[in-house]
């Protein structure tokens, strides 16, 4: 029989890969490790990379595996969910893996200025009526300068049509340096060696989505730390399909 939740709350607490920091806490108990994640918890030089909305952490401990000189922190407010991946880290032996439960509007109060170097975007809310939400939005970009290397990468993986649009013409307008893009990562051809790494790794979720018939778009560009940015100015369709656990949408709506 699978956990409830208050096992898993209870696991979560005493779990050493894992740092509860939801808005409520963060705004009494300070983060003493900001800027020291490398010495404090890895205990190695190597590069961060950050997962934004892990859910079950499953994206962030392949990524670990697949990368074990580099080290991984999933960052979710949801913990149950976030417990599955955590787990797996530890039955594993996984040390180059970390858990961040907290808000992701508040992220920089937990990471020092360039202390991180990638950022994945995997499966967001494409969040189609509110644009301060979107994980991809200027308002996110900005809070992301604050603690990713100057140039640092941003990967956006998705099935969302609205929040890749969004992110393409995001990331056009504020003329970001992009890396690749494609609308459909499992059948395109003459990827780069490190895009094709990443195509094995497909979350429980990512594989239904894609036995639906729906398309897996990807991105990644470079966010420099230099210029202001500007919220594109477009409508665009909203969603047509009911993605998991997400309120159906009409293609014949638009937003910005």
């Amino acid at each position: 029989m699978s956990k409830g939740k208050l096992e898993k709350f209870a696991d979560m607490a005493r779990y050493e890969n894992v740092f509860q920091y939801p808005y409520s806490v963060a705004e009494q108990v300070p983060f003493e490790m900001k800027g020291g994640w490398r010495k404090e918890y890895f205990h190695n030089d190597n590069p961060i990379v950050l997962e934004l909305g892990c859910g079950k952490g499953e994206y962030t401990v392949e990524l670990a595996k697949l990368y074990p000189d580099m080290n991984f922190i999933g960052v979710d407010i949801k913990g149950a969910r976030m417990w599955t991946g955590a787990t797996q880290a530890i039955n594993e032996g996984l040390k180059n893996v970390a858990f961040l439960r907290t808000n992701i509007e508040i992220i920089d109060r937990f990471f020092g200025p360039d202390e991180v170097q990638e950022i994945w975007l995997t499966f967001s809310d494409p969040q189609m009526k509110n644009p301060r939400k979107r994980l991809s939005s200027t308002s996110f970009m900005e809070r992301y300068r604050r603690f990713l290397t100057d140039g640092g990468t941003v990967h956006l993986k998705t099935d969302s049509n609205f929040l890749f649009t969004y992110t393409t013409y995001m990331v056009e307008h504020n003329r970001l340096p992009l890396l690749f893009r494609t609308e459909d990562l499992y059948h395109t051809e003459g990827i780069d060696d490190g895009t094709r790494k990443i195509l094995s790794i497909q979350t429980y979720y990512e594989a239904m989505w894609m036995e639906r018939g729906l398309n897996i778009r990807y991105m990644k560009f470079r966010l420099p730390h230099n210029g202001t940015l500007e919220e594109p100015d477009i409508e665009i369709p909203l969603d047509e399909y009911r993605s998991y656990k997400r309120p159906k949408r009409s293609g014949l709506e638009t937003s910005k």
